[in-house]
């Protein structure tokens, strides 16, 4: 009870203002820019799209969309899961959130580097049922990454700029997934590979600040 009531006081000051209500409405709209972009860049709905179009191509309209509202569905509710219960994990384990950092870091800065020079993090295997949760929504939306992402942003911004976030962002993903086809017409395989293989800089480099700030945090 005390957890939900510091978060709705939190919330209540961001909708009506008072007392430190313009800082605190300032500080809560820029964590959750930045963890907005850092969950798009990982997570990379656009760079993805030929994997996902690859994944269903077999399928029928009404199929692939159903199959893409389960994804999106499936990975939101599994990021939030993540995000709620991932603190308490590392405490059962006795890790520090900046040995988290640390192995997350690395683990986001391989992923990119892949990405880089494959244009793509994960094998192409396509499972013969439910699709849109594995493997669209587990491993390709919510996948180690956005994990690492997500707990990461939920130590530094806090859990409701996190939350808000992982809606925006899986709204975002929805409507990619949507629209997928037109999307695809657009940018084309090689313009999607292009915005994979950029996106993959900024995870390296977000890979980087978390190692960085992991290794600060022991001086």
């Amino acid at each position: 009870m005390m957890f939900l009531n510091k978060y709705f006081n939190i919330l209540l000051q961001i909708i009506i203002g008072g007392k430190g209500g313009g800082l605190i409405i300032e500080n809560f709209a820029l964590n959750l820019f930045k963890a907005v972009i850092a969950l798009i860049i990982v997570i990379d709905p656009l760079g993805n799209i030929p994997l996902f179009i690859g994944l269903t191509k077999n399928m029928k309209k009404k199929d692939k969309k159903k199959a893409f509202n389960t994804a999106t569905i499936v990975a939101f509710f599994l990021l939030i899961v993540f995000v709620i219960t991932g603190k308490h994990l590392l405490n059962l384990f006795n890790i520090s959130i900046y040995s988290f950092m640390i192995a997350g870091g690395i683990l986001l800065l391989i992923i990119s580097i892949k990405i880089l020079i494959y244009g793509e993090w994960t094998e192409k295997v396509i499972s013969p049922e439910n699709i849109g949760a594995v493997p669209i929504a587990f491993p390709l939306l919510t996948g180690p990454g956005a994990i690492t992402t997500a707990i990461v942003i939920l130590q530094t911004s806090g859990f409701l700029a996190t939350l808000f976030a992982t809606i925006i962002v899986f709204f975002f993903v929805w409507l990619t997934l949507q629209f997928i086809d037109e999307i695809h017409l657009i940018l084309g395989r090689v313009g999607s590979t292009v915005i994979a293989r950029l996106m993959a800089i900024f995870i390296a480099a977000i890979a980087i600040q978390f190692i960085i700030d992991g290794i600060n945090a022991y001086k």
